[in-house]
């Protein structure tokens, strides 16, 4: 690259950009939007069947999709997309889980994306026994500073921390809702994914006098047969003695949701596939909406912004459940060290001059 020409950039996804969500489009989108001065190419879905482009900028690379989602046939091709594409930008970034196929990838790593600098921005890890067979791609970026540790014990290197932004002008501050309470629970129908523990942890505290409604909003993956899940959480619930709650689908519209919220109840006993920070409990201290999450190390970085209960406890959860919604000066403190948190640790403005510093570093 010539001194004063702007680089590309491959944004290596597992799916398409403007396909099924997942926290490593979703990254790879933000770091699209957060960098202007640079030419990214990036995978689109096709047939678009109408929907809108990921972004109006750089050059979208087509991807046979029906659906969006990560599956096998569109993983090759992204794959092999990314093998050609590779020799043609000056830097590959990568936004790849570390899961059971991975350590195959980094061995095949100079075969298929040759000799160009990497920069991998690892989500998340499914299993980290496979965390010994894996050859670093180049550089990491870890979310969490957890990970991090963790990845540089498996010699993996080189590994930086950038955490997750939030669009903190489309999260802005609400007030505390009026009237009945609502207890939120939102992920995804994973084995220790949090939704039972969060059940059992709403009907300890109903126990010890709460009053509340609990919704649980959530999101299947590909194959699940998500309405049969659904009605398993719904006899969860009704046989732990819970009256007042709702089992939801995807939710469209979560600005709407969180407003109603007062609490987000997330205590999954281990992330298995989820990113680090998920974008939900972003979304809800961003929102001032105080939230309880399960002790697990990646959650440290929250600090004093959040309420934290053993992994799987669903007793201890359920009494600060119950503690919160009983301590308003409590929930005013901990509304307001969440947004904080949001805007000095999560922001974008932090985002993208973290990324702008690392590709400047490995394009010098």
């Amino acid at each position: 690259m010539r001194p004063g020409d702007r680089p590309r950039v491959l944004l290596l996804t597992s799916s398409p950009l403007d396909g099924a969500e997942g926290s490593d489009v979703r990254l790879a989108a933000d770091v699209l939007a957060a960098l202007p001065d640079v030419d990214f190419v990036w995978f689109s879905r096709w047939p678009d069947r109408g929907h809108p482009p990921a972004s109006p900028r750089g050059r979208p690379v087509r991807l046979l999709s029906r659906n969006g989602s990560p599956r096998l046939p569109g993983q090759v091709q992204s794959a092999l997309a990314g093998a050609v594409w590779a020799r043609r930008v000056d830097l590959v970034h990568a936004f790849l889980t570390v899961g059971r196929g991975f350590p195959a990838f980094s061995w095949l790593r100079p075969l298929m994306l040759g000799g160009r600098p990497v920069v991998h921005t690892v989500p998340g890890v499914l299993n980290t026994r496979v965390l010994h067979r894996v050859r670093p791609l180049g550089t990491t970026v870890a979310l969490s500073e957890s990970m991090a540790r963790r990845l540089r014990s498996a010699n993996f290197g080189d590994v930086r921390v950038v955490p997750p932004m939030i669009a903190l002008d489309e999260w802005p501050y609400l007030p505390r809702p009026e009237g009945f309470p609502v207890v939120l629970f939102s992920g995804h129908h994973d084995p220790h994914g949090g939704a039972e523990t969060a059940i059992d942890a709403a009907a300890e505290a109903v126990r010890t006098g709460s009053r509340f409604r609990l919704v649980l909003a959530m999101r299947g993956r590909p194959g699940q047969d998500k309405a049969m899940l659904d009605e398993a959480l719904r006899e969860r619930a009704g046989a732990a003695g819970l009256t007042d709650f709702e089992v939801r689908g995807h939710v469209e519209d979560m600005h709407a949701l969180l407003a109603t919220v007062q609490v987000l109840l997330f205590p999954p006993p281990a992330l298995g596939g989820k990113a680090d920070i998920p974008l939900t409990v972003l979304q809800a201290l961003a929102s001032g909406r105080p939230s309880i999450l399960s002790d697990l190390p990646q959650f440290a970085d929250f600090g004093h912004a959040v309420l934290r209960a053993p992994a799987g406890d669903a007793r201890r959860t359920g009494q600060q459940l119950a503690w919160l919604l009983d301590q308003p000066r409590s929930w005013d403190v901990l509304a307001e060290r969440g947004r904080a948190l949001a805007e000095d640790h999560f922001g974008p403005e932090r985002f993208a001059a973290r990324y702008a510093a690392l590709y400047r570093e490995l394009l010098s």
